[in-house]
């Protein structure tokens, strides 16, 4: 660990450590360090602080400030209840960011339920995950909602869709969901003929035997279910032995680094995502700001991800309600806040985030754009915008 982001982890604990003064409106925050999506959550919360600043600066809520207290999952499930109950029981938090993913989720939305504290995720995607519970919510859209957009913009762009093929992780819940479940239901709904399917660990390193299945099935396109380091190592097998089907995905690998990171064995591969800097001046900014504190951390991003916006959005949300409800923080009143915040969120529409305009449906996910985005030489081009709920 270089010593500049020893020093930012050392800072952002002690800061967590502090007895939180009386005026302060606590913020729980469930980081995943380890397990298949790391790399999308180390930065996350550099995202939140770019929210808390803004926040703070501008007056806070009623004079009051806001500030982060974390705990780390580790990515493990029964990690993220032991922290969930932590910050709300112990650090009496008023809302949770997080968790991140839906291994995560489906252990901490019916933990949040029965304590009656809004936990809302800013990368869990598999289906219909948080329908069943009032405080569970999800700043991102369901895998299916967003593939059904990178199938219809390869029709309208008359991509070779004729024929499709699958490479999935088994012992990941949204990879395997994503495998067996929306990526081949969506291509066939697409007329796309699937004619196989291959599967491997998370943590595989040697990937020749799948690449060489899907080189013998020879298909248009190469549906991919996993996180990004998978999605890495495989791309790059199978440009070794000369299979160039397209490689298409969910948002399961939005690393806003993956394009850089693939290079050219990348190409022509197409993800649907719900950020894209170029949306606005807002995204822009927020982007900017990230890119100049993440470099101060000593970490190497050169763009913010999905995930990232999703994070500052959802300390925005929070924020929102909480000006919405006139929340005090005062410790009598912890449940009946906790509860606004709640019905302030689901009753949102249009709230103007970073992402563009988002409000909540009543399955507890977010009604956002969509972002159709191919890879090129290292880079990400947009081929097609879908608005909110479209």
């Amino acid at each position: 660990m270089n010593s500049k982001l020893a020093g930012f982890l050392v800072a952002s604990a002690a800061l967590a450590g502090t007895p939180a003064q009386a005026q302060d409106l606590r913020l729980g925050y469930l980081p995943s360090s380890a397990g298949p999506f790391a790399t999308l959550s180390r930065t996350n919360e550099i995202a939140a602080q770019i929210a808390i600043d803004e926040i703070n600066a501008a007056g806070g809520i009623a004079g009051r400030k806001i500030r982060i207290i974390s705990f780390d999952t580790a990515g493990k499930p029964d990690q993220a209840v032991v922290g969930l109950r932590k910050l709300a029981e112990d650090d009496k938090a008023l809302a949770v960011i997080g968790p991140l993913s839906s291994a995560e989720c489906r252990v901490v939305f019916p933990a949040g339920e029965r304590i009656g504290i809004v936990a809302m995720s800013m990368a869990s995607s598999a289906p219909k995950l948080a329908e069943p519970f009032t405080y569970g919510l999800r700043n991102t859209s369901d895998e299916g909602y967003m593939f059904q957009r990178v199938m219809k913009t390869l029709q309208e762009k008359k991509y070779p869709i004729a024929t499709g093929s699958i490479a999935y992780a088994t012992d990941d819940v949204i990879s395997k969901t994503m495998g067996e479940a929306v990526l081949p239901g969506i291509m066939k709904q697409s007329g796309t003929e699937v004619k196989g399917a291959v599967t491997f660990q998370t943590q595989a390193f040697d990937l020749a035997a799948q690449a060489s299945q899907l080189k013998a099935l020879a298909t248009d396109v190469i549906g991919v279910g996993s996180g990004p380091e998978p999605a890495i190592r495989l791309a790059q097998e199978l440009r070794r032995q000369g299979v160039s089907g397209r490689l298409i995905a969910g948002s399961t690998v939005g690393d806003s680094e993956l394009a850089r990171r693939m290079g050219a064995d990348g190409n022509g591969t197409v993800i649907p995502g719900t950020f894209y800097p170029g949306v606005s001046g807002k995204a822009q900014k927020f982007e900017e700001e990230f890119i100049k504190r993440v470099k101060a951390a000593g970490l190497e991003r050169s763009a913010a991800s999905q995930f990232d916006a999703a994070t500052y959005d959802i300390v925005q949300f929070y924020a929102y309600a909480m000006k919405e409800a006139k929340v005090t923080g005062d410790a009598a009143r912890l449940a009946d806040e906790r509860t606004a915040i709640r019905d302030t969120l689901r009753a949102m529409k249009g709230y103007p985030a970073l992402e563009g305009p988002i409000s909540f449906g009543k399955n507890g996910d977010a009604l956002k754009p969509v972002y159709v985005l191919e890879m090129q030489d290292g880079r990400w081009n947009l081929i097609g915008t879908y608005p909110a709920g479209s």
